[in-house]
């Protein structure tokens, strides 16, 4: 087994240990606190600490993994979220919002430290003319980490009934650093280090390819998040009556789905000249959530419209996030990659930020209905964003 693989799959390990425990304490937070009467828009409130250190995290974690390393970036993030865990683990009395808002300010950070390094971490282990491979191990990577942020939610809900909330966060809190031990030993010291040492003016982007994909980036992840981080689970919850068992099953079975895709959107996309794939499958998804809006207007059944709806919407939004991902990487530049690819995940963060806010409130104010028009109109800008990417030539596929 040669060096880079030996990294790659240690990277990966860390990756998909951290995403578990994200997934998990998602859907635990969500459904923990909406059972104890908090609103929508409450539950959003909890998690926008979480989003908004993500948008700064990635600015100064680009930077920060340029001048230390990724493999420290990486094993700092791991070290956080363990705490971060360990600071809900209190007693129930001392389970305040703001308690609660500063443990995911730090699990936010925790997040974006971890997946900057990994994404970052590839590039370094590919050669630039081996860009179809390139694309497997980030559709690899990518995927993969959503299929287990789907189990995660799923062993949110599992942990919750099984160990209530408290017991939950401690199992895992454990469960992590025992990952982080081995990580410290494991990682190669000097990966994804800038032989110049970057200025801290540098950790905005310069290129107006990554400006474009960053700013399409975070339309996109915002048209997610507008009907899914709160207004999804809430409405199965309230509307459809169902426990949570089947809400965090059902969010689980569809991460763990569009996981799945993602790792096989290289052979579905394929071959592709120019800027064409960005726009024409951004386009193709912002019809998916205009389109449940229309059946839950017209009285049709809401169970149909939105399980199946949604079904369709993960499969195009996976092939359109696994596209984005290998070209940011692809774009990116070899000697301080952290730095290009930090700023692009800020988008990403803000996008899930602005996604988040709108979310709890539009749902608790309008509907479901309303915050799937909003996430049509999102996806609708990140096409035509899209438009103003450069013309170039995709991955070879094989």
């Amino acid at each position: 087994m040669s060096a880079a693989i030996r990294q790659y799959l240690v990277i990966t390990g860390n990756y998909w240990a951290f995403t578990l425990t994200d997934g998990a304490l998602r859907m635990l937070v969500v459904l923990h606190f909406h059972q104890l009467g908090y609103s929508p828009l409450e539950i959003a409130l909890l998690f926008i600490f979480y989003e908004f250190f993500g948008v700064v995290t990635n600015l100064v974690g680009g930077y920060l993994g340029a001048r230390m390393g990724l493999n420290r970036t990486m094993n700092i993030g791991l070290f956080l979220q363990i705490v971060a865990l360990g600071m809900l683990a209190v007693p129930a009395a001392m389970l305040t919002v703001p308690w609660v808002m500063a443990a995911q300010a730090l699990s936010g950070i925790a997040k974006d430290l971890n997946k900057m390094s990994a994404k970052s971490g590839i590039k370094l282990l590919v050669p630039d003319s081996e860009q179809g491979r390139l694309y497997k191990w980030v559709a690899i990577l990518t995927g993969s980490k959503n299929t287990l942020k789907g189990v995660g939610f799923f062993l949110g809900g599992v942990l919750l009934m099984a160990a209530g909330f408290t017991g939950a966060v401690i199992i895992m809190g454990m469960a992590l650093a025992l990952v982080w031990l081995a990580s410290l030993f494991l990682l190669k010291q000097e990966l994804g280090k800038s032989k110049a040492k970057p200025k801290f003016s540098e950790i905005l982007s310069k290129s107006r390819a990554i400006n474009v994909l960053s700013a399409a980036r975070m339309f996109l992840f915002g048209a997610r998040d507008v009907w899914f981080v709160v207004a999804l689970p809430v409405y199965l919850s309230t509307v459809f009556g169902w426990d949570h068992w089947r809400v965090g099953g059902f969010m689980a079975s569809w991460i763990i789905g569009y996981g799945f895709i993602q790792t096989i959107a290289p052979r579905i996309t394929g071959n592709m000249e120019g800027k064409q794939p960005a726009v024409l499958w951004a386009t193709a998804l912002a019809l998916i959530p205009a389109a449940i809006a229309i059946g839950l207007m017209a009285g049709w059944s809401p169970q149909v419209i939105v399980v199946g709806g949604l079904l369709l919407f993960g499969v195009l939004f996976a092939i359109n996030s696994s596209l984005h991902s290998y070209l940011i990487v692809s774009f990116a530049r070899g000697d301080g990659v952290s730095l290009d690819v930090g700023f692009y995940y800020m988008s990403n963060a803000a996008g899930r930020l602005l996604g988040t806010m709108l979310s709890g409130w539009v749902y608790q104010v309008y509907g479901l209905v309303a915050c799937l028009w909003i996430s049509a109109g999102l996806v609708a800008t990140a096409a035509l964003l899209s438009l103003m990417l450069p013309e170039r030539r995709y991955a070879t596929v094989t």
